[in-house]
């Protein structure tokens, strides 16, 4: 792999990638798509609106990140010189051309699986645009705009079918992606236990949220409590240590932990309307990121 493919690469995060895949196939799940199979039953679905709108997500959520490091150039040229664009080895307008055409593919794709899931996708553009230029630099609008893309990005798969009384679920992605994106804030100097405290108290939230949601809303067994467990360990485990050792490396650790634990917060959301198949093949997205993760950065 040549050292600019690398770097277009790089600045797409595909460590991150899979974590929007699985945020499809919980909306899809939530959709009550798979309701009524079999405890270990492989559902069979049309598979074109499917991988249309796991295609979306992935160009929607490259698209940006890649414009994160198009609008972030003047202040990664001190944090985080090393980075593709501020490096020089992809030029500013390319990377801005590069991202732009990756959000207007997403929008494409998600307009092939239905009309409701393309009307989505553009205010999922918009939201991320949004983030991207004016949001990340408030300290409460930037935590919630990006809490908003991942719930929006949700709702996407939650779209593909006409009903969507299930909603409610939209606000699991956006209470927990600000709290990561508040431990984010300190991974370049430290120094942030007020943030991480706030992060625990809102990773509580989130559990018992899921357990409520499922209470009202979902037909499937108990297997989500197993994927739920695990998130919560996957979380907890680095926040903890990041409050106790405050160090920019331990925080980045737990913002890593965070990002790709949303697998696991996905697959318990979808084990509970689906079954427990459902939760197995998303899991396999996980050694996936974990493994991209070696290889390209998260943050």
């Amino acid at each position: 792999m040549g050292p600019r493919v690398k770097a277009y690469l790089q600045l797409c995060r595909p460590a991150n990638l899979p974590t929007a895949a699985a945020d499809i196939l919980a909306g899809i799940s939530i959709s009550g798509l798979f309701a009524g199979i079999g405890a270990f039953e492989i559902p069979e679905v049309d598979l074109f609106p499917f991988l249309m709108l796991i295609l979306a997500s992935v160009f929607l959520y490259a698209g940006g990140v890649v414009l994160n490091d198009v609008f972030d150039l003047v202040i990664d040229k001190v944090e985080r010189p090393e980075r593709p664009i501020p490096s020089g080895v992809v030029p500013l307008g390319k990377a801005r051309s590069f991202g732009f055409g990756l959000l207007a593919v997403g929008i494409y794709f998600a307009f092939l699986a239905n009309s409701n899931s393309g009307i989505i996708s553009v205010f999922l553009a918009l939201s991320i645009l949004s983030y991207n230029k004016f949001a990340k630099h408030h300290a409460f609008l930037g935590p919630l705009n990006m809490g908003i893309c991942r719930g929006l990005n949700l709702l996407m798969g939650i779209s593909l079918l006409s009903t969507m009384e299930n909603w409610p679920y939209v606000l699991v992605p956006i209470v927990f992606i600000f709290a990561v994106t508040m431990i984010s804030r300190g991974e370049v100097h430290g120094k942030n236990k007020g943030n991480l405290l706030l992060a625990g108290l809102l990773y509580v939230v989130v559990l018992s949220g899921v357990f409520y949601l499922h209470q009202e809303y979902a037909n499937g067994d108990l297997w989500y409590l197993l994927f739920l467990a695990l998130f919560a360990f996957m979380v907890f485990k680095p926040l903890i240590k990041a409050y106790q050792n405050n160090t920019p490396e331990n925080i980045k650790k737990a913002v890593k932990s965070g990002v790709l634990s949303i697998i696991l917060l996905d697959a318990a959301m979808a084990v509970a309307h689906a079954n427990l198949i459902i939760g197995v093949l998303m899991l396999l997205l996980l050694p996936l990121s974990v493994y991209l993760a070696k290889q390209f950065a998260v943050t």
